[in-house]
């Protein structure tokens, strides 16, 4: 027996009434009745399409300012009525309550509300209860009815009826019933959220509508996926697509270079979420050199990014490098086609987009939520710990070594000179570990550790790493402080004339 409906009529309340009216019109070809209310029926009317108003159906008119239109037990019935339960049968006979096996909703636009900055009494307006009880029923009841729950599935729902000529299979009803419930519980926990910003209910709800379907994840074999809006924060304007791998590096490359927002010219590095070279200079040109410089090896396939527009100098520098993605705020047009001239080379141009204040990541059998951490260690909440104060010069890189090493993963120490990372030891199991990392590093690479300063994302237990920082000539340190042997690390800094400064702020990042 084919499991094949033709429907016979359908309800269709919605706000969104682009590319309705070739849907509104197949139907009316097809014969199916057409149910509607307010300014959908006006819609459908002004078509010169017959439409019968819902009022027909429950003897009520719209009331309380449109809040009430749609909630009556003559249009639950028709919508959610067995069709092969014979009590059920009977009582749409009894109860005069007409079949309607098609229902086309789409809602009230709360989440653009909201972020429009709109009042909150608008907000609350645009919270649908109507439209979301018709979805859930037609849902509920996909053995029988079809529901198009979104503005997103009028094309495809189109192609359907065109197809099948106003007939779907159980697998189509049910197909669409998924989608409605996606619609439904993004909604509602849009609304909770929002209510959530004042109330601190403990409940964490996370929801996303749309989704992309990547090459792999973090290696060939594993599945991989992105959810969220990408085109909220940028434009790309050339290259392949983005894989796994590099969404998680363009996200630390934008953490980190908020940290230089409006500052002077910045140009960073990063491979595998960790800057390799970072430099801070009078122009992005020789910023870039600079970073390069830091670490020319790891650089290749590396994520770079500027905080300021990239002229035509620096994009025939960064075109001799392999490199997987090149981000900023603006590309020049000598820029933008030297860069393109490499074709899977992905541009992304950063949009002015502020991040929210949550980080969430599953954890054994749940999820660990926190907030950002939104400090930047600055020279007015530093205490100095030596006698010995940091220079001007060595105050300025003390910032920006902070800086780096609060989005460099722990246990992490950093070595900067004259706003450029020398090095950096990243992801070890000792601190001291991570400092002998650093300073081979950047022997390796020839800098001159003399005059360089030193970040540490965590206290020093032990006066260790301030002893093989002082013999490698680093004359300046960074770190939070508190440890019970504070004073062993401080005593070594005053008897060897190096400066130390504390920030009380722990930077860890696993």
């Amino acid at each position: 027996m084919s499991d094949l409906k033709k429907a016979q009529s359908a309800l269709i309340s919605v706000f969104s009434k682009e590319g309705l009216a070739p849907i509104v019109q197949k139907l009316h070809e097809l014969g199916i009745t057409l149910y509607s209310t307010g300014g959908t029926e006006t819609y459908i009317k002004n078509l010169g399409i017959p439409v019968v108003p819902i009022e027909d159906i429950t003897s009520y008119p719209s009331i309380l300012g449109g809040r009430v239109k749609t909630l009556h037990p003559k249009v639950f019935g028709g919508i959610l009525n067995r069709q092969h339960v014979a009590t059920d049968v009977s009582e749409m006979e009894a109860y005069e309550i007409p079949q309607l096996d098609l229902v086309i909703v789409d809602l009230y636009p709360f989440e653009k509300t909201v972020a429009s900055g709109a009042s909150e009494s608008d907000i609350i307006e645009k919270i649908d209860i109507g439209g979301i009880s018709l979805i859930r029923a037609a849902a509920k009841n996909f053995n029988d009815t079809l529901c198009v729950s979104s503005v997103d599935d009028y094309d495809a729902f189109l192609n359907l009826i065109n197809e099948k000529q106003g007939a779907t299979s159980l697998s189509d009803r049910k197909q669409y019933a998924a989608k409605a419930f996606q619609v439904s519980s993004h909604y509602d926990s849009a609304i909770f959220n929002y209510f959530n910003t004042t109330e601190n209910i403990p409940a964490l709800k996370i929801s996303y509508g749309k989704g992309q379907a990547l090459r792999y994840g973090e290696n060939p074999h594993q599945k991989g996926f992105f959810f969220g809006d990408f085109e909220a924060v940028f434009d790309k304007i050339h290259g392949k697509e983005l894989s796994y791998n590099n969404l998680l590096d363009v996200d630390a490359a934008v953490q980190l270079m908020g940290e230089f927002r409006g500052e002077q010219p910045t140009f960073a590095i990063l491979k595998h979420n960790n800057a390799c070279g970072v430099a801070q200079r009078d122009s992005i040109a020789e910023a870039y050199k600079d970073a390069l410089a830091g670490d020319p090896v790891s650089a290749f396939g590396g994520i770079l990014i500027s905080n300021t527009t990239l002229d035509e100098e620096t994009a025939a520098e960064i075109n001799n490098l392999f490199c997987e993605v090149v981000i900023a705020p603006s590309f020049s047009a000598e820029a933008e086609a030297i860069l393109k001239e490499k074709k899977n080379r992905i541009l992304l141009v950063q949009k002015g987009f502020e991040f929210g204040n949550e980080l969430v990541r599953t954890c054994l059998n749940g999820v660990l939520l926190q907030e950002k951490d939104s400090i930047t260690d600055l020279p007015e909440s530093f205490s100095q710990a030596t006698d010995n104060k940091p220079t001007n010069r060595e105050l300025e890189d003390l910032v920006f070594a902070s800086k780096l090493c609060k989005h460099t993963k722990s246990n992490t120490i950093v070595l900067a000179k004259n706003k450029q990372l020398c090095a950096s030891g990243t992801g070890q199991t000792s601190r001291v570990d991570a400092l002998r990392q650093a300073i081979e590093k950047a022997r390796n690479f020839e800098f001159d550790l003399k005059g360089a300063v030193m970040a540490s994302d965590a206290f020093f237990p032990f006066p260790d790493c301030v002893e093989i920082a002082d013999q490698a000539g680093i004359t300046a340190v960074i770190q939070p402080g508190g440890s019970i042997k504070d004073q062993l690390s401080i005593d070594y800094c005053n008897e060897h004339k190096m400066a130390m400064v504390f920030t009380g702020t722990r930077h860890f990042k696993h």
